[in-house]
């Protein structure tokens, strides 16, 4: 049985794993909280900034696992408080940001309730390789494998 995907085009080819990180992305994409924006940097940069009002430090963790910038919250409650009104709940959070290859993390700020996350990207450089086309009848033999159009 074959998949119906996205990058199921014969010319691209192993782009597999792009594939499973939208797929993971797209499951994660539904929960709003905590909100967030990201900005672009003068410095080829990138700023991402949450509102994690209600959170410490302590209780924030800015990990990056598998090309991925994970931020994770988890408030702590203390149980000898009595409430007359309940609106504001202590929530655990994850929030994930995919990265393309060459994403750095340069810090993170937290600062009247908001977690700033700053990345830089690296300058995209282009590349531009020649392959020698060799002839089947005038090729080396130099024990390299043969290809064959043979079938």
């Amino acid at each position: 049985m074959t998949r119906n995907t996205t990058f199921n085009s014969p010319f691209l080819l192993g782009f597999e794993h792009l594939e499973r990180l939208l797929e993971r992305t797209a499951k994660t994409a539904g929960d709003g909280y905590p909100p967030y924006n990201i900005e672009e940097t003068e410095a080829d940069g990138l700023r991402i900034i949450l509102a994690v009002a209600g959170f410490s430090r302590e209780e924030l963790a800015v990990t990056v696992e598998e090309n991925q910038l994970v931020i994770r919250g988890k408030q702590t409650e203390s149980g000898d408080k009595t409430f007359l009104h309940r609106g504001i709940a202590a929530r655990q959070f994850q929030r994930a940001f995919v990265l393309a290859e060459g994403i750095e993390i340069t810090g993170a700020v937290l600062e009247n309730g908001l977690l700033s996350i700053g990345l830089s990207r690296p300058k995209a450089e282009s590349v531009v390789r020649t392959i020698e086309i060799i002839s089947k009848d005038n090729a080396p033999k130099r024990g390299a494998k043969e290809i064959s159009h043979e079938r």
